[in-house]
């Protein structure tokens, strides 16, 4: 995978550019919705105006935001570490992990979902990364099989808990398992916005070392890059960036996928430009269907995995077709 010359200028633009779409986004999703709301009243604490707005709707909003441009920019990373386009956030078994434990929470009465949540992904986490170290060498494979391996026994597991399950057990497992967005805490959203813009800076960073190893690994290693470090690192960001957003929101599919991939066919593929654009892009996207799938049937409200998995399904069937065309 050759990676074109970029210029610090473009590099700048295309991040000014992105970044200008997700600041329009705050700017006008919060003001779709059932009911009309109007900034000047909310901004002056009139009610219902600055209930809506500050209390249900910003909140959401940036929620989706650092969510789906959490995914984004760990599908970029994913896609380097495993040098291939298709791979997702998921495909390390992070997310399955998340899941595990939220259904286990829910199973023994449903208190702090997304705390166990969090624990299924962290030990899953540690699971793969004892698994993959048996390897002399860490690499880009080990990891695969490994996060492939404990992803299969989770989702067993999940099936498994899901048949004991009560009726509304088993709905409210079914419900998590779909991803969903809601308002909460502005507390909430500082911690995880403390947790997520850290670690996409850092990614940026070493977006140079990315793009060596998305060549090769042999090939970076020659040009000074410590593969086994690099791999490890990226691989604990990606997780904790996955697991981190899966335990408040659920398992939300494609975001990682449909952004990255779309950005590489425009923007090419040099991580420079790939990580801001698909972070700021991908929280504009996420916010996008969170809007419509809060809307579309209001006031009834759609899971918003289930507006990704109905534009990435399409998009993801012509990324394959488009792949075989080439071969």
């Amino acid at each position: 995978m050759a990676v074109k010359k970029v210029t610090a200028r473009r590099v700048w633009i295309t991040s000014l550019l992105s970044l200008c779409a997700m600041l329009v986004a705050i700017a006008i999703l919060p003001l779709i919705g059932s009911a009309h709301i109007d900034y000047g009243r909310a901004i002056a604490g009139q009610s219902p105006d600055a209930e809506i707005l500050f209390g249900v709707r910003l909140p959401r909003v940036l929620l989706a935001m650092l969510t789906g441009g959490a995914l984004a920019a760990a599908g970029v990373l994913f896609q380097a570490l495993l040098r291939e386009t298709l791979a997702t956030p998921y495909t390390l078994g992070v997310s399955s992990g998340a899941s595990l434990g939220a259904v286990i929470a829910i199973c023994l009465g449903g208190s702090q979902v997304w705390v166990a949540s969090l624990l299924g992904a962290g030990l899953t986490l540690l699971l793969v990364m004892a698994v993959a170290s048996e390897s002399r060498r860490m690499s880009s494979f080990t990891l695969l099989m490994a996060g492939i391996t404990l992803n299969s026994i989770c989702m067993a597991l999940i099936l498994f808990l899901q048949s004991f399950a009560s009726f509304g057990q088993s709905f409210a497992i079914v419900r998590w398992l779909m991803g969903g967005i809601d308002a909460v805490p502005y507390t909430t959203l500082a911690w995880l916005a403390a947790a997520v813009l850290p670690s996409v800076l850092y990614l940026f960073w070493k977006s140079r070392e990315w793009n060596l190893l998305a060549v090769g690994e042999d090939w970076a290693a020659t040009r000074g890059v410590s593969t086994s470090t690099l791999i490890l690192s990226g691989y604990l960001i990606g997780s904790f960036l996955t697991g981190t957003v899966t335990a408040l929101t659920g398992p939300i599919g494609f975001v990682g996928l449909i952004v990255p991939h779309g950005l590489r066919l425009t923007i090419g593929a040099d991580h420079r430009l790939l990580i801001p654009a698909s972070f700021f892009l991908g929280a504009t996207f996420l916010a996008i269907c969170d809007t419509i799938a809060r809307t579309i049937l209001a006031p009834a409200e759609i899971p918003v995995g289930v507006i990704t998995a109905i534009l990435g399904g399409p998009f993801f069937i012509w990324m394959l077709r488009s792949r075989s065309k080439l071969h």
